[in-house]
């Protein structure tokens, strides 16, 4: 945790072990110590017949249902000594531990007269906060405490809640927020950036820490109803920002990033530092600097260290630089500034050269990317072979083939094959506009997508045209398709263009028209691409090295990356959508040889992708690793528009401009043989 640059705990939803508080008073973290109490299943029991009314939200359901379930045993006077006796032994046992700041009442047990007991007798001891998120209105208790809110609900909270004369008196914190579960949490910098703003928004407690799964004989880490269990909650135990073997998840790589104690800001080509620690200046840190340039391959421009300025908690100050920076904008590559803070002196809890935070900032000016050497030339001549069912396209080493009855190309071969044929689609290029579910999509955005079929959809080619170029530039194939699912009446129409330079240099470039009554947003808009299983060598320019997506990017660093394409799957415990890439300018995939394909934007700088062996319905249907069975392929995906990924499993979904909106749109690829 510490490493991770966490500096507080909940024990939810009872008190930890003894030890556990001497290695946060030995570490420094803030300990909210949560007494043994729950009884939520109320709750249950007096809405089971009860629908409650579609305008109600979360915080409406509370103030409606939860007096009425407090009258089994919280508002109900018989169970005021078990209330007691929980507060009792959880404040005489850790009373002396000075890293508890609060003590916290227990966790959804709604609200009643045995919470004013447990909190008349821990002010008559103790002096430290009380919370409970079950006082709604902060009667008793110390602060405001809300669950899993969005963005505008905790803006409302923050803004109105306990304000009296345009001043408030007590604190607001979220009990619980970002929900862990699977790939996830997304929308952590926006909860980060409210802290900010809000001095009265005093941080959260993300749901959780761990995963619990339970190592099965078969070696997989079992969840609710593998042994036969009934009733149970099936994935729930599986939301965690560590997995069942406490790794870190991306997730909790991402939560680094974005609570690392210094926020840097880039202005007018000067870098200004905030130290956000709350007691300590700078002074344990040593900086480095890198400035990088990035096109085909990496350059060290420069190099160095830094002195870190003794910069007082909270206060912000312009960064010395021992560079002018301005003398990279018109560099021809992309140039990136890089700084690095890290341990001087290692500690109980990490090593020197631990990195507690990081910055990474382009200082070049943008430009239109470049067009591929190979894609405009027009030296060589170009054969075509027309029959009833396909075109062959030939160069003076390369091939293409078409089928001219689906419209989509069916081999690529280069000295050697660089596509394979999907054994569904009978194509090895396809429009794609669905992903493997992941967790925070199953509750919610899959039932709707499924309704629409985008999980299903098929293509029916509507015509094809040969063009041959009269300057000897290539052949150009068009075709027009509508991509749509089965019985349902919306679909895509596209146009495709298909251009093929005398170098053998494909690029794609699509242009689509959704028609009918079409959902509001799909996962993702792109290009399935299936290569063969010796391409198992991956290489790319954008963000890396682990996954990212629109909502949980910012623990990626823009660099050149290379992977094994086995490694680049995350092993979820429950499998699901993962992997995908953002702001990548090329990505190659090639065989031991170093031979393989290339694939670029060509109307565009930057798009995303995903490589694997595993196929998105392989994905969706597995219930654990072991599930899991390997495409004999390299499957490639190319898309310039992905979703977030949210937290709905429990909170809120994806932020609406971080959706995929079904819209026209055109986007292209370009594709070389290397």
């Amino acid at each position: 945790m510490k490493q991770h640059n966490i500096n507080a705990l909940r024990t939810s939803h009872y008190p930890g072990q003894p030890w556990l508080y001497d290695l946060a008073d030995e570490l420094g973290f803030w300990v909210m110590d949560e007494a043994d109490l729950e009884c939520h299943g109320f709750y249950d029991v007096v809405t089971q017949h009860v629908t409650p009314a579609p305008y109600l939200d979360y915080e409406g359901s509370k103030e409606e249902f939860f007096p009425k379930a407090a009258q089994f045993t919280s508002d109900n006077p018989e169970w005021r000594e078990s209330y007691l006796d929980r507060m009792v032994q959880m404040v005489q046992r850790d009373k002396n531990h000075p890293c508890i700041f609060s003590w916290s009442l227990g966790n959804e047990s709604f609200y009643g007269v045995n919470h004013v007991a447990m909190i008349e007798y821990a002010r008559s001891i103790d002096d430290r906060l009380i919370h409970y998120e079950g006082d709604i209105k902060a009667q008793e208790t110390d602060m405001y405490s809300y669950m899993y809110p969005d963005q505008d609900r905790l803006k409302r909270h923050v803004e109105i809640d306990g304000i009296k004369d345009g001043k408030w008196e007590k604190p607001v914190i979220l009990c619980e927020y970002a929900h862990a579960m699977g790939n996830g949490p997304g929308g952590l910098d926006d909860y980060q950036d409210a802290f900010r703003k809000y001095k009265r928004l005093q941080g959260g407690f993300i749901w959780e820490w761990a995963n619990h799964g339970l190592l099965h004989k078969d070696g997989y880490y079992a969840y609710g109803g593998d042994f036969g269990d009934e009733p149970n909650d099936h994935t729930f135990v599986m939301d965690g920002l560590c997995d069942s073997e406490h790794k870190p998840t991306p997730g909790l790589i991402e939560l680094k990033r974005v609570f690392q104690p210094i926020n840097f800001k880039f202005e007018e080509g000067k870098v200004f530092i905030t130290n956000e620690y709350d007691f300590i200046k700078l002074d344990h840190l040593e900086a480095k600097y890198a400035i990088k340039a990035y096109g085909d391959k990496l350059s060290l421009l420069e190099s160095g260290t830094l002195e870190v300025p003794s910069v007082r908690p909270w206060d912000t100050v312009k960064l010395a630089l021992p560079i002018d920076l301005t003398q990279y904008s018109d560099h021809g590559e992309e140039v990136f500034l890089s700084l690095s803070f890290t341990l001087k002196e290692s500690t109980s809890w990490a090593p020197a050269s631990h990195e507690v935070a990081w910055f990474q900032h382009k200082i070049s000016a943008d430009r239109q990317p470049s067009i591929p050497v190979g894609l405009s030339a027009s030296s060589g001549s170009v054969k075509i072979v027309e029959t009833r069912t396909k075109v062959e396209v030939f160069g003076s080493n390369w091939s293409i083939n078409f089928d001219r009855v689906r419209g989509y190309i069916t081999k690529w071969s280069h000295g050697s094959d660089l596509l394979e044929v999907d054994p569904v689609t009978r194509a090895a290029i396809y429009p794609c506009f669905w992903r493997a579910p992941t967790d925070n999509d199953k509750d919610n955005a899959v039932s709707v997508w499924k309704d629409y079929g985008v999980h299903r959809m098929t293509s029916q080619l509507r015509s094809l045209k040969v063009e041959n170029g009269a300057d000897g530039s290539g052949v150009s194939m068009k075709t027009k398709t509508y991509f749509a699912p089965p019985v349902l009446g919306w679909g895509y129409d596209i146009h495709t263009v298909y251009h093929i330079s005398s170098k053998g240099v494909l690029s794609i470039n699509l242009d689509l028209e959704p028609k009918g009554v079409f959902p509001v947003d799909v996962p993702r808009v792109g290009l399935n691409i299936r290569l063969p299983k010796s391409l198992s060598q991956a290489s790319w320019f954008g963000r890396g090295p682990g996954e990212s997506y629109p909502d949980k990017k910012h623990s990626q660093a823009i660099g050149i990356w290379s992977s094994a394409v086995d490694d680049l799957e995350v092993p979820y415990d429950v499998p699901q959508g993962n992997g995908n890439r953002m702001e990548t300018r090329w990505v190659r995939l090639v065989d031991a040889d170093g031979h393989g394909i290339k694939a670029s934007r060509l109307d565009a700088s930057t798009f995303n992708w995903t490589g694997g062996r595993l196929s998105d319905q392989t994905i969706e249907s597995a219930k654990h690793p072991c599930d899991l069975v390997r495409e004999d392929a390299t499957l490639l995906n190319l898309s310039p528009r992905v979703a977030g990924v949210g937290s709905a499993t429990c909170g809120p979904g994806v932020r609406d401009d971080l959706l995929v909106k079904v819209k026209p749109e055109s986007y292209g690829f370009v594709l070389e043989s290397i």
